[in-house]
């Protein structure tokens, strides 16, 4: 890494590694919120497929009560 900023700093190209870095930075953050909304969204699928089988259960039971009281 040295070797490269010895290179650019022999060239005069300052503004653009730090250009670089900034953009490598920026990117960097953006992969890792694009993860983590990713995982978010698969926890919230899989919390709603829970609730979905919990209700279907629910509803089965209070079909059974109900048809028991009859």
């Amino acid at each position: 890494m040295s070797d490269l900023i010895r290179i650019f700093s022999d060239r005069g190209d300052l503004a653009h590694l730090a250009l670089f870095l900034w953009a490598s930075a920026a990117s960097a953050g953006l992969l890792f919120a694009l993860r983590e909304l990713s995982a978010a969204s698969r926890r919230f699928d899989d919390f709603v497929r829970e609730l979905q089988r919990f209700n279907r259960t629910a509803h089965r039971r209070a079909e059974n009560t109900k048809e028991d009281l009859d």
